[in-house]
């Protein structure tokens, strides 16, 4: 499965151009990390593990270009809490 790309956004379409699959992170800490704030599956998509292969894609993003990563939205959270092996770019929360 092939995400679309462009700066801030993994998405997917369907054949008509409707939006079915989107994440979208935003840059802070003057671009040293990214905040996701939003992952949206459509109904008929979801149960296939889609939103978490978004979530990768920022994962891997982030690792390329050494970035980290606050999880902002709920799902991306519950990816973070639930799989250690993003640790390594998880941005440490500000007290």
């Amino acid at each position: 499965m092939a995400f679309e790309h462009e700066p801030g956004r993994y998405f997917m379409q369907d054949d008509t151009g409707k939006l079915i699959a989107e994440v979208t992170y935003q840059p802070i800490d003057e671009g040293q990390a990214v905040v996701i704030d939003h992952t949206f599956v459509d109904p008929v998509l979801r149960g296939q593990g889609i939103a978490g292969k978004l979530v990768r894609a920022v994962v891997d993003e982030a690792r390329e270009k050494g970035l980290l990563i606050e999880p902002l939205c709920s799902f991306a959270r519950h990816e973070f809490e639930t799989k250690p092996e993003y640790h390594d770019v998880l941005r440490p929360t500000k007290a």
